[in-house]
């Protein structure tokens, strides 16, 4: 777990601050304060990322035939503030490359909110046999019906982490492979004799800890409590991975905004998000 953590942490590793900047005309950045930047909502993180949006007015939208619909300067004005520019660490020189990779006149790329390749990280606090606990949430779009919905996919719940600790080697417990002449009774040694019952299954076996999760639930051994924190993993543009949090304090350069930004090498990819899913 440690190497793992250390390798995420070399990921998001990021070196330089900027300040808030605000964008007057399309494709114009300002720091006059004339255009609000803050992104206060997610979905305008989507439409500012896309240039969908107009650069003085939130509530003005551009659509399909729109003159200034996805307009290369206006993203470009827009993609400067989805920077955390005050407290995060981006290199400014990969903040340049990935701005250029998006805004690519031959391969241009956008955010779709209804596509795969995002994810929502949520921490929430719960009562847990008369103690508070943390658990981290992973939620995903899934398609319901004429719409969609957010469905809980993993959970990290701390008290759930020694719960199964399947031993290996010599140390693991079996049956012997002509139990079945004896009529399993010797099953005995695994839900009797064993605290480690899990050793008598397969060599694949993974506990599944959101049934778990649900189950003390039902059984009124968990109880919501509140929301902490929430963020979100995007690895929907090719070759890049961001992470977008909200912000909340005073000037322009608040709201929804990138975090972290990562380029991904080979096998980058599936090593954060085993990270991110398996943070137990």
């Amino acid at each position: 777990m440690r190497i793992i953590t250390f390798i995420f942490a070399i990921f998001i590793a990021s070196i330089s601050i900027v300040s808030g900047q605000g964008i007057g005309s399309p494709g114009t950045v300002k720091d006059d304060g004339k255009f609000a930047a803050s992104t206060k909502q997610l979905n305008q993180f989507f439409r500012r990322f896309n240039g969908e949006e107009s650069p003085t007015d939130g509530n003005v939208r551009f659509y399909p035939g729109d003159s200034s619909y996805r307009n290369v300067s206006l993203r470009k004005g827009f993609l400067e503030i989805l920077f955390d520019n005050q407290t995060s660490s981006v290199n400014q020189n990969l903040k340049r490359e990935f701005i250029d990779s998006v805004l690519s006149s031959v391969n241009p790329k956008y955010l779709n909110f209804h596509r795969s390749g995002w994810f929502a990280e949520v921490q929430a606090d719960f009562m847990f046999k008369g103690k508070r606990e943390t658990a981290t949430l992973i939620l995903k779009l899934q398609a319901e019906g004429l719409g969609y919905e957010w469905v809980i996919d993993k959970v990290s719940f701390p008290p759930f982490r020694n719960i199964f600790n399947k031993p290996v080697g010599d140390s693991k417990d079996f049956l012997h492979p002509l139990s079945h002449e004896l009529g399993f009774m010797n099953l005995r040694r695994a839900f009797q004799d064993s605290n480690s019952p899990e050793a008598f299954t397969e060599s694949t076996f993974t506990p599944d800890y959101l049934t778990l999760f649900l189950y003390e639930m039902k059984q009124n051994n968990i109880r919501y409590q509140t929301v902490t924190d929430v963020k979100f993993h995007f690895f929907q543009i090719e070759g890049w991975y961001f992470e977008v949090h909200q912000f909340n304090r005073p000037g322009f350069n608040t709201g929804w905004l990138i975090s972290n930004l990562v380029k991904l090498n080979p096998g980058d990819k599936e090593s954060i998000q085993k990270y991110i899913y398996d943070q137990n």
